[in-house]
C-alpha cells in the first residue's frame, strides 16, 4: 500500500500567499445572550453591517482592519459570553478596539463587560 505524502501533493499546488497576523482581544459579557443576537447588537451598536452571515465566522468590520467575531460557550456551559476583537495592526490595536467596543456595548446594551486582558 502506497501511504499518501501531502507535502509533495500541497508543492504541486505551488507557494501559497502568506496569510496575515491576526491579533485578538477578547472581552467577556456576563449576561445571557445568544450569538446571533450578540452580532445583531455589536451590528446595531457600531453602526455596521454582520459580514459572512451563514458561514463559520461572521464577523462585524470594525475601523479599517480590524473586527469581531463572537465566540459562543459549549453546549451546557453557562455564559459568559466571548466577543473576540481581532487586528491586523497590531495586538495594542487589537485591544484599543476591544477596549473601545466595550465601552459602547456597555452605554449602549448596560451588559456587564471586562476585558480578557491586562489593561
Amino acid at each position: 500500500m502506497t501511504r499518501f505524502d501531502a507535502s509533495r501533493f500541497l508543492s504541486r499546488l505551488g507557494p501559497r500567499a502568506p496569510q496575515p497576523v491576526e491579533y485578538c482581544a477578547t472581552i467577556v459579557v456576563r449576561s445571557a445572550v445568544t450569538k446571533l443576537d450578540a452580532l445583531a447588537i455589536v451590528a446595531l451598536a457600531v453602526d455596521r453591517p454582520v459580514e459572512n452571515q451563514r458561514t463559520m465566522r461572521p464577523k462585524v468590520p470594525l475601523v479599517e482592519g480590524a473586527w469581531v467575531e463572537i465566540e459562543i460557550p459549549k453546549f451546557g456551559e453557562p455564559p459568559p459570553l466571548a466577543i473576540d476583537v481581532y487586528s491586523t495592526v497590531s495586538d495594542d490595536h487589537a485591544r484599543l478596539q476591544a477596549l473601545t467596543l466595550l465601552a459602547t456595548l456597555e452605554e449602549y446594551t448596560g451588559w456587564s463587560i471586562r476585558p480578557d486582558f491586562t489593561v
